[in-house]
């Protein structure tokens, strides 16, 4: 993708656009022949506005004011993307960004659509609004490369399939001959691994207890919002306790708060027994919560760093990092070494930087990292987001494995089976409140999706409803 968007040159093959032999020396190559990307990682201007982020680069187009103000509002109300021009970017959550980022690339008039796991953040309903946009686009002639694991997704919405592994294409297929178990051995060479979790390690013992947690926050026009709501739970060790919900209905905020980032204006957060609400993140790093973050870019990783570097963040004053308050690198690097061994980290070796690195790759080091210091309580959010079969596969093992040995999980995912197949006790947020729980043994996505927007509340049953 990133050599059709001209972000890399290719050492041979050619690249045809509309009959036309081109070569794509950069992005504004790309964008001039009408090719237009949204990026797994988005890439936006967090201190700038909607409005601004768009208009930026291509300014000549429609100005910056009133007149690309309404065409943006007229591409946002075309194919229902919701985008409100004045918000700062760094104020949405990542399902809002990547619809900034698809109108983005509309606004610049691209003719050919390449986007890369766009519904990794999304709802079941919000995935089938996304794929109505694109037929919408297809029959407008828009041509749309559309990137994912998720193979009963690109059953439903795509015309032809080009399964890549390992750099090479083994094959194509078409949708109506197709299915996902054939897929599944065309990617992996075998069946698609699940998340399902078959024996129950709950027990009795409270890890983490949440009680009453609320705060407000001031927005850009002084409006105070509540955006956590009298939250109250408890994670037993041996339990993982999944919550869904809608990007930007106060998750975020949930985690920020545990894990010390946000103050929160009133309740109590106990870990093992000790009340942490107040205590700095480095104290409750130490007390053991570990951290697989949202966004690994933004707070999992030092991009240019190099990996025994990364392996040390977070984790500063502990063993093998730190020796007599001094940092320890030779024992770093050792433990690093460990690491990609241990998790399977793909890698020329530890001094390489972390951006060179594939996605799965950044996050298995990630995962590594955390697990590393014997974590009481495990913050995972989002932990297979844009990673391949192989390594969410090795990650769900993982994070079984930890609660088999009475690890406490917080599991924050927008994939819905990932959420259903992990948890052990489910609870649904909604504008900053838990609003529903479920069973996980007998929910479905679709009623899971379904209470994430608010129509359902209290304990989530199962009817023969909604088979029909």
């Amino acid at each position: 993708m990133k050599i059709l968007y001209g972000m890399q040159q290719p050492d041979e093959g050619t690249i045809t656009v509309g009959g036309e032999q081109v070569v794509l020396h950069n992005p504004g190559d790309a964008i001039a022949r009408g090719i237009g990307m949204v990026h797994q990682h988005f890439m936006l201007a967090d201190n700038l506005t909607v409005l601004e982020n768009v208009v930026l680069g291509a300014e000549k187009l429609y100005g910056i004011g009133a007149k690309a103000r309404a065409k943006i509002k007229e591409i946002s109300d075309a194919y229902g993307l919701n985008v409100r021009p004045d918000v700062l970017v760094e104020e949405l959550g990542v399902a809002d960004r990547q619809r900034v980022e698809i109108l983005k690339v509309l606004y610049r008039g691209a003719k050919t659509l390449i986007l890369d796991e766009p519904t990794a953040v999304l709802v079941p309903q919000e995935v089938d609004a996304l794929f109505d946009n694109l037929r919408e686009l297809k029959a407008e002639g828009l041509t749309v490369i559309f990137i994912s694991h998720k193979l009963g997704e690109v059953l439903s919405v795509a015309d032809e399939i080009t399964v890549i592994r390992r750099g090479t294409t083994v094959g194509t297929a078409e949708p109506s001959k197709t299915t996902s178990k054939q897929l599944a051995e065309m990617m992996v060479g075998s069946e698609l691994p699940t998340p399902e979790t078959a024996e129950s390690t709950v027990t009795d013992v409270p890890m983490l207890k949440v009680d009453g947690l609320h705060l407000a926050q001031t927005d850009l026009e002084g409006i105070e919002r509540i955006v956590l709501d009298q939250i109250s739970f408890t994670i037993h060790k041996g339990e993982v306790l999944g919550i869904a919900g809608v990007e930007g209905n106060g998750q975020s905020e949930l985690v920020e708060a545990i894990m010390g980032m946000r103050d929160p204006d009133a309740g109590v957060i106990t870990l093992d027994d000790a009340d942490i609400s107040h205590a700095p993140t480095r104290h409750r790093r130490e007390s053991g919560i570990g951290y697989i973050p949202e966004d690994r870019h933004r707070h999992g990783l030092l991009l240019e760093a190099p990996l025994w570097e990364n392996r040390i963040l977070g984790h500063v004053t502990e063993k093998p990092n730190s020796k007599g308050g001094l940092l320890d690198t030779k024992a770093a690097r050792a433990d690093t070494e460990r690491i990609v061994q241990a998790y399977d980290v793909r890698t020329p070796g530890i001094e390489v930087t972390a951006a060179s690195l594939s996605g799965g790759n950044q996050q298995k080091l990630i995962v590594g990292r955390e697990m590393s210091h014997n974590p009481k309580l495990l913050i995972a959010a989002h932990p297979t987001r844009g990673v391949d079969v192989g390594a969410q596969a090795a990650i769900w093992d993982y994070i079984r494995e930890a609660r088999r040995e009475g690890l406490a999980v917080l599991l924050i995912s927008a994939d819905l089976d990932e959420l259903i197949g992990l948890s052990d006790t489910l609870r649904v947020m909604y504008r900053g409140r838990l609003v529903a729980d479920a069973d996980p043994a007998t929910i479905t996505p679709e009623e899971l999706g379904s209470a994430m927007t608010g129509a359902a509340t209290g304990h989530l049953e199962h009817t023969e409803d909604d088979e029909r």
